[in-house]
């Protein structure tokens, strides 16, 4: 059997995910397979495939059949044009994650060309970590997660993108797990954002097989924003700054939190869909 008679048989069993149609996801599995980028697929349609490689296509798209997400069957994403290795321990990290990058990258470049300490809170995969990393090489980049699975998938990430010896990682339950005397010009955090009883209301795809950890944010999806109000001051350098992604709605609970607690939020700004989704705040030195 040749790939052009084995992509259209695919899709009648591959849920659509993400906006992907099923046969790009048929075509993504196939290249996966060949260790062939897709567009080389158009190249190679007539290639009859061996029986292991036939094995290994069904045992993949019955996977995604059963609503196993894509991007780990595959085992790898993209993030900020970057390949990224994943593994159910870690969260899939969405676009808006690459808007946080961003707005975060911003900064540290407006601080010029001096050293620079950056804490990235609840590292899972390491994405945000490496990428402010490789976007600033004057950062030496911390990276905290209470899971050890995860903060493995984040050494292996650093590793293949060249950054192991600027990057710290940090396994534990929040900025008790790191030494007191560290100090940061910025803190970014992605944290659990989702209320509790909406977990039962997600996607399969979400639902059954991202972590928990990694999903979960209290009754009311702010706890780890509140931690990170709480804790984080006395890790902050005297210019030090926050940024934080934060769920749907939210943006107006985290503001009062935070400014409750001593903090000024600088903006909050929207996503690609015009929602409030990042926030950016300072905490007076003096307070600290």
């Amino acid at each position: 059997m040749t790939g052009l008679e084995v992509i259209p048989r695919s899709p009648a069993i591959l849920a659509p995910h993400e906006g992907e149609s099923p046969r790009l996801q048929a075509e993504l599995l196939l290249a996966h397979v060949l260790a062939l980028p897709r567009l080389r697929l158009y190249l190679d349609f007539e290639r009859v495939l061996t029986e292991p490689e036939l094995e290994r296509m069904r045992a993949l798209v019955q996977r995604r059949g059963a609503r196993e997400p894509l991007q780990y069957v595959l085992g790898t994403t993209s993030f900020c044009g970057r390949e990224f290795r994943l593994t159910p321990a870690v969260l899939i990290p969405r676009p808006e994650t690459e808007q946080l990058a961003e707005h975060a990258g911003q900064f540290l470049t407006g601080l010029g060309d001096r050293p620079v300490a950056v804490l990235d809170f609840g590292t899972g995969s390491g994405c945000l970590a490496i990428s402010l990393a490789l976007r600033l090489p004057n950062a030496i980049v911390h990276a905290l997660d209470v899971s050890v699975e995860a903060l493995e998938v984040a050494r292996e990430n650093a590793a293949l993108h060249g950054v192991s010896d600027r990057i710290r990682f940090h396994a534990g339950d929040g900025l008790g797990a790191l030494p007191p005397e560290l100090r940061f010009q910025l803190v970014v955090a992605n944290p659990p954002y989702i209320p509790t009883a909406e977990i039962a209301t997600l996607a399969p795809e979400v639902r059954d097989y991202e972590p928990r950890t990694a999903l979960d944010g209290g009754p009311d999806g702010l706890e780890s924003v509140r931690r990170l109000a709480a804790d984080t001051p006395p890790f902050l350098a005297a210019e030090g700054r926050l940024w934080l992604e934060l769920g749907d709605g939210q943006a107006g609970p985290a503001r009062d939190l935070f400014e409750r607690a001593g903090w000024q939020v600088n903006e909050v700004l929207p996503d690609l869909a015009q929602r409030p989704r990042f926030l950016t705040a300072v905490h007076p030195p003096h307070d600290r």
